[in-house]
């Protein structure tokens, strides 16, 4: 079957060249969809080393939410020449490794759907049920004709299989990882979601999360972000990190920690800015303007590099001394759940 291109694809293909053999390229998945074959490509930068930190972007997940896809293809755009002159950036690799999967569900973005090829919903897919969930944007297994739809959770979709591999190779083997999916789509603010989007319960590292708060509020105290766990907004089900950090929590012993986290891109504040936009196919999800989209691929570079830096240096936010954890964990239940 011919591969067949799309813009997001292509310019992903420029970046892989650029790299070079500076990175490690993988298909890690080939999706069919009408005679023609969709790879899933995976770029891994860094050390091979078993006991570095590790951060992990994903996007495209929805496919029609095509901003996250844009904003990691330019910060690789741009890692690609600081490979050329920064040793900084260099010495940070050798002591760390970083992963994209820029186009997780490449049907969906070639097509401009939030499914993929079949219909179905990836950030519905797996096999977890929301608590008292029943409202249809929370996911259905009616019919892949209505949005949301779940597909079969216990035979997940290809796409949502090979970021399960990916995660479970590269990020529960690590001491310390991250993993950073990219949406776009709800609300005036950018968000910073953490687990869980199935349950109000507080998740096992929410003194971590909330102590990693802390420090980004002191580095960049202006900086745009409202940080809350997905629950406080919405419950789904199928929701892919909490079915992958349940995993974790079964298969690691406690040494390791693993976050996933959720950059949920306010795209209202620029309908707010183009109303006329909300009539466009891509509109509600996806800046059209050009000035606007290349704000939003500088907007979150500086946050990029603090989860990095976080990750090379963790002591100030894990692992953390019992009286501090102890003391996190309460101040973060006032702030987000009570």
């Amino acid at each position: 079957m011919a591969i067949i291109n799309f813009p997001e694809l292509e310019q992903l293909q420029r970046v892989i060249e650029k790299l070079g053999d500076r990175a490690h390229i993988e298909i890690i998945e080939r999706i069919a969809f009408k005679g023609h074959e969709f790879p899933i490509h995976c770029i891994t930068l860094g050390s091979n080393r078993p006991d570095v930190p590790v951060l992990a972007f994903f996007g495209g997940v929805h496919g029609l939410e095509k901003i996250g896809s844009q904003v990691i293809l330019s910060y690789l755009e741009t890692i690609s020449h600081l490979l050329d002159w920064d040793q900084e950036f260099l010495a940070r690799l050798e002591k760390s490794r970083l992963i994209f999967i820029p186009i997780v569900n490449p049907v969906g973005v070639y097509m401009g759907t939030r499914c993929n090829g079949n219909g179905v919903d990836l950030m519905r897919n797996a096999p977890i049920e929301g608590e008292g969930v029943t409202r249809i944007f929370s996911g259905q297994c009616i019919s892949p004709h209505l949005p949301w739809y779940r597909g079969n959770p216990l035979n997940m979709e290809k796409e949502a299989l090979a970021v399960c591999r990916v995660v479970e190779q590269q990020l529960f083997n690590a001491p310390l990882s991250i993993a950073f999916d990219l949406h776009s789509g709800f609300g005036l603010n950018d968000r910073l979601w953490f687990p869980y989007a199935s349950s109000k319960t507080p998740f096992a590292f929410l003194a971590e999360i909330y102590a990693l708060k802390v420090q980004l509020d002191r580095c960049y105290q202006h900086h745009i972000y409202k940080i809350e766990p997905t629950s406080q907004e919405y419950m789904i089900n199928g929701d892919l990190w909490d079915y992958l950090f349940d995993e974790f929590k079964l298969q690691n012993n406690e040494e390791r920690v693993f976050l996933p986290l959720t950059l949920e891109m306010g795209s209202w504040l620029w309908l707010r800015k183009s109303p006329l936009h909300l009539f466009s196919r891509h509109g509600l999800f996806h800046p059209l303007l050009p000035h606007r989209q290349q704000r939003i691929f500088r907007r979150h570079f500086a946050l990029f590099d603090f989860l990095h830096r976080s990750l090379l240096y963790p002591e100030k936010w894990t692992p953390l001394t019992p009286e501090k954890k102890q003391t996190f964990y309460q101040k973060a239940l006032e702030l987000w759940y009570e």
